[in-house]
């Protein structure tokens, strides 16, 4: 069988109620080449572009509570630019583009059994999101519409979303 790991969607099919910035942009960094005094920028193993991170709201009234609140990591030359906020409220509806879901095993909630108890497991199927890039919403809600506008992206390098 021949599934990919990583399974390609649409931003609709992630998020079909919106969803919102919530952090800034920020450099995701490589645990493995990064030391306390030298902070190395994580690579996408495919593209070999700089990964970034943002912090997302799913503005889904069903998604449970743990899955409300995520990070999408982007692959991108250069930091990608959150769209401007709704004006006169905080919030910053998004669109992300090239989106891929990688499912996962979070077995945080799993913990070894006390002696002479059962194991319970609360480990759940969760998933990472990745994009090539994010850009304001064709329409208003936070919901998209199918634009073919390109990324929003700021030349700077600097101090930049999971």
């Amino acid at each position: 069988m021949a599934i990919s790991r990583k399974i390609s969607m649409s931003h609709d099919e992630a998020f079909p109620q919106g969803a919102f910035v919530v952090t800034d942009v920020e450099k995701v960094r490589d645990f493995d080449q990064s030391t306390a005094d030298n902070f190395v920028q994580q690579l996408d193993k495919d593209t070999g572009l700089p990964l970034w991170e943002v912090g997302v709201h799913d503005a889904d009234p069903m998604a449970r509570k743990a899955n409300r609140q995520i990070t999408v990591k982007i692959a991108a030359e250069v930091q990608p630019v959150p769209p401007e906020a709704v004006p006169g409220t905080p919030f910053r509806p998004v669109e992300f583009e090239g989106l891929t879901a990688t499912p996962y095993i979070d077995d945080k909630a799993c913990k070894p059994a006390a002696p002479g108890e059962r194991h319970r497991c609360r480990a759940r199927i969760a998933y990472s999101f990745r994009a090539t890039g994010m850009r304001a919403p064709s329409k208003g809600g936070g919901r998209s519409g199918g634009s073919t506008a390109g990324s929003n992206a700021a030349g700077s390098d600097g101090k930049a979303a999971a």
